[in-house]
């Protein structure tokens, strides 16, 4: 057996007995520590077939692994390699058509719901078919600079021969995937790792000095330090139901040299909750719930072929029950962030229609943040106030 196949019977033993239990890279590390014998290279050979599968998702599930592989390699890569020629010649000379004519070569035909099967449930401004075919390319990274240090970053980009892509904004610059930024850029305080559409949700923020804030789904508090940076001055809270997470934003504060903040831990679905908070008002909340995911899973496409239709409206009810705890911590005036990285109707203009028919609070702004034309996550954000 030559080593083009034993990567592919490598990854076709993978494909088999991963159950999706643990996100791929997990699964691929714990495969890979079983194996010690393979070598970097053969690491990633491995790995990337076995993303180029997942890619796929809904596609031909019913044909043989080994197909579905070579197929994903077809249409994923646009550049030859010796894999590829070994074991599919006729197709590494043409892996350089663009996608409509690979189309017409393989096994079965490919559309946006092949891919996509859950294309009626998406959010009505995001385009299907745009969408679905980004499945098969990899995100690119992103970093928003900090602290007017874009000249220095941009050096140490080109001193080390990384092509990127800075955007209007000046502080939004588009990495290759795998671009190991922390060696590059050793100062932390001068960017941070933040998707594209993730750092235009900031654009509804617009805080005022020494306003209350409060981030009630912290997570790893990227969205806290963007408001930070907009306006050093808010006072801030944040929240999460997990402790070590906020650890983990604790220490990443830190780093980016966010200091004055108050944080705890908190399950904004215990009955108990809201009287925990006594007589709080925030002049700005910001809800960036939890979700699907799917807009995110161009970066975790395994995510695609395990995923169940019927979550969606499991995690519409968890929306719309945080959501109900929090307005009524908005202050008479103030504002309401309401943030997804999910591309589901359910989860996004069905919320927003729920929070305007239970409160107060009207859009006054946002949507859809179309990251399929840029490399980027789709998101979805509104303002109410």
């Amino acid at each position: 057996m030559t080593r083009w196949e034993n990567y592919l019977a490598s990854a076709e033993k993978i494909i088999g007995t991963y159950q999706g239990s643990l996100p791929l890279h997990h699964f691929l590390k714990s495969f890979f520590k079983e194996h010690p014998y393979m070598g970097s290279r053969d690491r990633r050979w491995i790995s990337q077939l076995v993303y180029h599968y997942f890619r796929l998702g809904h596609w031909g599930k019913e044909l043989p692994l080994r197909e579905r592989i070579l197929t994903g390699t077809f249409l994923c890569e646009t550049q030859s390699s010796d894999w590829l020629n070994a074991l599919h010649p006729a197709w590494n000379e043409q892996i350089q058509l663009p996608l409509e004519e690979k189309k017409a070569l393989i096994a079965a035909p490919l559309s946006p719901q092949t891919i996509f099967p859950f294309t009626d449930d998406l959010s009505e401004e995001i385009d299907a078919s745009a969408f679905a075919y980004t499945f098969l390319q990899q995100p690119r990274l992103f970093i928003r600079v900090r602290n007017n240090r874009l000249d220095k970053v941009l050096q140490l980009l080109e001193k080390a021969t990384v092509p990127y892509e800075v955007f209007d904004n000046k502080a939004t610059v588009a990495l290759p995937n795998g671009t190991k930024i922390e060696e590059i850029v050793p100062e932390k305080s001068w960017y941070e790792v933040q998707d594209a559409s993730s750092q235009q949700t900031g654009e509804l923020f617009q805080p005022g000095k020494q306003e209350r804030w409060w981030d009630c789904c912290a997570a790893s508090g990227g969205k806290s330090i963007l408001l930070k940076d907009q306006q050093p001055g808010v006072q801030l809270l944040v929240s999460d139901v997990r402790r070590s997470i906020l650890e983990n934003l604790q220490q990443r504060f830190a780093a980016a040299g966010i200091k004055h903040y108050e944080a705890r831990v908190a399950d904004l679905t215990a009955e108990s909750f809201a009287a925990s908070m006594g007589e709080q008002q925030f002049d700005g909340i910001i809800l960036d719930a939890p979700c699907s995911g799917s807009g995110t899973w161009g970066r975790t496409p395994e995510s695609l072929t395990f995923f169940k239709r019927e979550e969606i409206l499991k995690y519409q009810q968890l929306q719309k029950s945080i959501a109900h705890t929090v307005i009524p911590f908005v202050k008479k005036g103030g504002v309401l962030i309401y943030i997804t990285c999910s591309v589901f109707r359910q989860e996004n203009e069905e919320v927003v229609k729920y929070i305007e028919e239970n409160s107060a609070l009207r859009k006054q702004a946002g949507g859809v943040i179309k990251g399929y034309h840029t490399g980027a996550d789709t998101m979805y954000a509104v303002r109410f106030s």
